[in-house]
């Protein structure tokens, strides 16, 4: 069990992941301290506590069913554990920046209910109290609704990466990307949200490369925002990536001796039943933000697109290969440290693409490591390692992959 010292850390640096993540703009937003929820009769109340009232507008999604509320961007000052719990016929509720300009609740539903209400409510001293109301419904009717709220709901508008290589770079361009964010918290053990973990080990490692002077660094986030699976790997494209570097830790309630990390490249067929869950999880991100799950069409089709990306998934083993080597030699690795699987974020055609799962926040002892600094500096330093030993081998320039789609 992690200790009562290391639990206030972690919670200290949850908070500030979760609410905090930008001090600059987080400063002027509403701050969002509070959230319970209720069953008052036929009726589950969801009641937030706001620094000052707030404009709210409310929808509902099917499969899974789901009550969407968007408000303008929130601190959200809340243990990320906050909203596991349900009542009644909610199941849970979950919170977070969905853009930069918007923030949302989303309840899950159990069954199908409606908003019954939705408004600000004033307090003493100015603060203001979100209240949401949700009454039981018939499928028909809340499919209804879903279906005509799709066809007004706007899509997450994402801000624009800005992706400018100098005249004559020649660095390789390498892609991090720390997983979830935002409204998807991902694992979340013991108030430790995953997304802070990955965030942490992400910014590490890339003022490690960059303090090489040998790569040029994108990073897909670099706050606590939420970013959908395909503008992950449109940013790797449109950057001409040459390597892509997805960071997560995973969780296995039910088995809290499993630990360790492991590696993974993209393929149609998972090596295995564990592979499979965890890509199957992973591919939900986009559904757990409120967004329609769908498979992204690639642009480019036919017999060089399949020979790209034979070519792609040649350098990935090569570079997967490499990482299990050098990350055995400095952390603890699961048994079976090579894996692959259908994973949408691995999923560019022409970009050398991992997926590391750093351990299992369900372990005891690998949550103890995930948050210390020590472990990270080591495990940072072997990944680095992993990639020059990656690109001293036979390689296209840097920047060949946006050649190719030329």
């Amino acid at each position: 069990m992690l200790s009562r010292v290391l639990l206030g850390s972690w919670l200290a640096v949850v908070c500030v992941s979760a609410g905090d993540a930008n001090p600059g703009p987080a400063n002027d937003f509403p701050v969002a301290t509070d959230a319970r929820i209720e069953q008052a009769g036929e009726i589950i109340r969801l009641t937030v506590a706001l620094s000052r009232p707030v404009s709210v507008s409310t929808s509902v999604m099917a499969s899974p069913d789901r009550v969407i509320v968007d408000l303008p961007s929130v601190n959200f000052q809340m243990q990320p554990a906050t909203g596991r719990n349900g009542a009644g016929f909610v199941s849970a509720f979950r919170f977070g920046l969905f853009t930069a300009e918007r923030s949302r609740i989303i309840i899950d539903l159990a069954q199908p209910a409606l908003v019954a209400r939705a408004e600000m409510r004033n307090r003493r001293g100015g603060f203001g109290e979100l209240v949401i109301e949700l009454k039981r419904s018939s499928r028909v009717e809340f499919q209804a609704a879903a279906n005509e709220a799709s066809k007004n709901r706007p899509e997450a508008a994402m801000s624009p990466v800005e992706i400018v290589k100098p005249a004559g770079d020649t660095r390789q361009v390498v892609v991090i990307d720390p997983g979830h964010g935002g409204i998807d918290p991902g694992t979340v053990v013991a108030s430790i949200a995953e997304k802070t973990v990955v965030l942490a080990f992400g910014m590490t490692l890339k003022e490690s490369l960059e303090a090489s002077g040998r790569y040029r660094i994108l990073m897909t986030r670099d706050e606590d925002r939420f970013v959908p699976l395909g503008e992950r790997v449109k940013i790797a494209r449109e950057a001409g990536a040459d390597l892509f570097i997805s960071i997560h830790a995973d969780s296995l309630t039910q088995a809290q001796d499993v630990r360790g990390a492991t590696v993974y490249t993209g393929s149609e067929r998972a090596t295995d039943a564990e592979a499979a869950r965890l890509a199957a999880k992973e591919n939900q991100a986009d559904t757990v933000a409120g967004l329609d799950s769908s498979e992204d069409t690639q642009d480019v089709a036919g017999i060089l697109m399949d020979l790209a990306k034979r070519e792609t998934r040649t350098f990935s083993s090569v570079f997967a290969r490499n990482l299990v080597a050098t990350l055995g030699g400095s952390v603890k690795m699961h048994k079976v440290p090579l894996r692959s699987a259908g994973f949408r974020v691995l999923s560019a055609p022409d970009v050398p693409s991992v997926l590391i799962e750093l351990g299992y926040m369900s372990s005891p002892k690998d949550a103890e490591l995930l948050n210390s600094a020590a472990w990270r500096t080591q495990a940072v330093a072997a990944v680095h390692a992993a990639v020059d030993g990656y690109f001293a081998q036979a390689r296209p320039p840097a920047g060949k992959a946006a050649e190719n789609r030329r």
